[in-house]
């Protein structure tokens, strides 16, 4: 017998509170990326959930971007990105991209997709992207990415998830396969 559905918020005049969201959907399990561009010298990346894959003909991808993200000028400035699926093991780099002053490239595998923009070359995999479109979504921008080049390491690794707030991995760090 299952639970009943414990409903916090049932009146559709009253606003939804942010930290009530954040909750509910935190229980929505998401892989973690780190979005990266810039020039040679002047990389920067920042850690994201906010992912998904949006069309296969032509080949679109979206993510949101905070409008205070250290990215915006930079993705400006590139027309594109990589959005690197992160590893297990590479919960620490996830969390250095996560704070708010500029993560270092420094010490951190990356190399240049075609597209010129830096790609970790550590990551689960990677999709490089064109800019496409930006659009207004609260507090955010969606970015939306014509996919230009795809890349899968070898040997294959074990995601790195996000659910309730906590960086983490599948169930006895066996993929769903």
């Amino acid at each position: 017998m299952s639970s009943p559905l414990t409903l916090t918020h049932q009146r559709p005049t009253e606003p939804i509170e942010p930290g009530q969201l954040r909750r509910v959907c935190g229980l929505f399990v998401t892989g973690v990326t780190v979005i990266t561009t810039g020039t040679e010298g002047r990389e920067v990346g920042t850690t994201v959930n906010s992912f998904t894959s949006v069309s296969l003909d032509p080949p679109l991808v979206l993510f949101c971007l905070h409008k205070q993200s250290r990215l915006h000028e930079s993705l400006r400035e590139t027309g594109g990105f990589a959005v690197n699926f992160l590893a297990a093991q590479q919960e620490p780099l996830a969390r250095s991209f996560a704070g708010k002053r500029a993560a270092a490239f420094d010490g951190v595998a990356h190399h240049r997709g075609a597209d010129g923009v830096p790609v970790l070359s550590e990551a689960l995999a990677h999709l490089t992207c064109r800019t496409v479109d930006e659009y207004p979504g609260g507090d955010h921008t969606i970015i939306l990415g014509e996919v230009v080049g795809i890349g899968i390491p070898e040997p294959r690794q074990d995601p790195l998830i996000f659910f309730e707030g906590t960086l983490g991995t599948l169930p006895g760090g066996q993929p769903v396969r």
